[in-house]
């Protein structure tokens, strides 16, 4: 993971002067409101596992671990973390490229849309906890178990 530290800052200093460029041109809400979805979805992808991806594979019977005794397996995303951030780099630049031409400035009630999104966030974010929570994942690889000579795996010392 090459410059991973230096990717996010870079991604995280774009993201600020689109919103002071947002801020100051008092505009393009609906532009904002469209990137919001779209990284909403990227970060959906991040959080979800490969594996879970569909149905049919749950049904194949190819599952996550649920015991301590089964299989090591790293976390795998649907969405791998270089192409989240590649995905919302361009799509910061795309709208902010967007914010130079009046005709996406569609006059909108700027605070009901971010109630809406707000809400949609809230409930996205509830149903993927949820769906962790059931299926029994974490969004990250934990370190595979390293045993020491002697130890017994399954057995309990004292």
């Amino acid at each position: 993971k090459p410059h991973t530290m230096y990717r996010w800052i870079f991604l995280a200093v774009e993201l600020l002067i689109y919103s002071i460029r947002v801020y100051f041109a008092e505009g393009w809400y609906i532009v904002t409101y469209a990137l919001g979805i779209y990284i909403l979805n990227l970060f959906i992808g991040f959080l979800t596992p490969q594996s879970l991806e569909s149905q049919e594979e749950e049904a194949d019977g190819l599952k996550l671990p649920t015991r301590d005794d089964d299989e090591y397996r790293p976390f795998t995303r649907r969405v791998p973390e270089f192409v989240f951030w590649w995905g919302c780099v361009k799509a910061i630049a795309i709208a902010f490229v967007l914010t130079l031409f009046q005709i996406f400035n569609i006059p909108v009630f700027w605070p009901i849309l971010l109630i809406y999104f707000i809400v949609l966030f809230v409930i996205t974010m509830k149903r993927q906890i949820q769906d962790m929570l059931t299926r029994g994942y974490l969004p990250w690889s934990k370190p595979k178990k390293k045993y020491i000579a002697g130890d017994i795996p399954g057995k309990v010392s004292k």
